[in-house]
């Protein structure tokens, strides 16, 4: 079986289906689909529920919830395909979207994850993401927010795929590890896919992979909301730390600060002050459980090219701003 693409859903009722019916609908016929439940209780368990029976779908129920990495690395454990597709409940893909994440990965066996072009759902000329970067100051960012689609039509390398619509070789999986559960949501796939730049793995944008996104539709945070603030000051932590081998992550220090000390002025000033403090706290009790990937000096390359990744995202992140600031798409 070429394909697995796994659903993790929660009270989903309102766009499930056709969620699902997107999947079912693909050029690309050879995958099977696990929708993993995490713990429903509106309508869509029933929808989800309502496709047992059919061949190549299993549901996997939940008694609570679990959160985004635990939901989907149950479903990667129990998948039969040689890749592992990702798709948000809130997303609906084109026909060809699995097809031309199929062909992107096939075109290299370094190729650990392919993103597509997410498009907002309700405006469906702008973008919602087209690869995602991280920034010296500590910001994951989701490339083209916002900005006119016709911008992203090339293909090209990238910091990460966006978990939300995105295709993984289980193979490297197998060799690097599944999402970090102590990422409960967030940043989980920006974890995963630096993990793969630092052993030599590549991640790549494919526009021609089209999906349409409600975006924060699960965790009714478009913007921000008290849950999203205490997950990003927690694992916008957590992600440098863990995954900067330790000389790098002192260099980065004085710039992880500043952006730190930005994030807590900007979520006190939208009222989230005290969530974004308590997710700050939550990262410090969790730094020891980390598990941090194996400093091996064959890979100084990799580390390298990620710090000046980290340098030209820093300034690509600038002009972004600068350009929604003036009105830009």
């Amino acid at each position: 079986m070429k394909a697995t693409v796994i659903i993790p859903n929660l009270n989903g009722a309102g766009w499930l289906r056709d969620s699902i019916e997107s999947i079912w609908a693909q050029t690309e016929q050879d995958f099977e689909l696990i929708v993993v439940d995490n713990a429903s209780t509106d309508e869509s368990l029933a929808v989800a529920r309502s496709y047992q029976g059919r061949p190549r779908y299993r549901l996997i129920e939940n008694d609570r919830n679990t959160g985004f990495s635990f939901a989907v690395n149950q479903g990667i454990r129990a998948a039969q395909g040689e890749y592992v597709a990702l798709f948000n409940n809130d997303a609906f893909a084109e026909p060809a979207w699995l097809e031309n994440l199929l062909a992107a990965a096939a075109a290299d066996p370094r190729i650990f994850a392919v993103g597509g072009l997410m498009l907002r759902h309700f405006e469906r000329t702008l973008a919602d993401d087209a690869g995602d970067y991280v920034t010296l100051l500590g910001f994951a960012c989701k490339r083209g927010d916002g900005m006119k689609a016709s911008r992203y039509t090339k293909p090209c390398r990238i910091f990460s795929a966006c978990g939300g619509a995105a295709l993984y070789r289980k193979s490297i999986l197998d060799e690097i590890g599944l999402f970090d559960e102590h990422f409960f949501a967030y940043y989980e796939d920006v974890d995963i896919s630096w993990r793969a730049n630092s052993l030599g793995y590549k991640n790549v944008y494919c526009p021609a992979a089209r999906c349409y996104h409600i975006c924060g539709a699960t965790t009714g945070a478009v913007r921000y909301n008290s849950f999203k603030s205490v997950q990003s000051g927690r694992n916008s932590i957590l992600l440098p730390y863990k995954n900067m081998p330790l000389l790098m992550f002192v260099l980065n220090l004085p710039f992880l600060a500043l952006g730190y000390l930005l994030k807590a002025v900007m979520f006190r000033l939208r009222g989230f002050g005290p969530a974004y403090g308590q997710g700050f706290r939550e990262a410090l009790k969790a730094m020891g459980k980390l598990e941090k990937p194996k400093f091996r000096l064959k890979n100084l390359p990799c580390y390298l090219l990620i710090q000046l990744w980290l340098v030209a995202d820093t300034f690509r992140y600038i002009l972004y701003r600068a350009q929604r600031a003036l009105g830009a798409t």
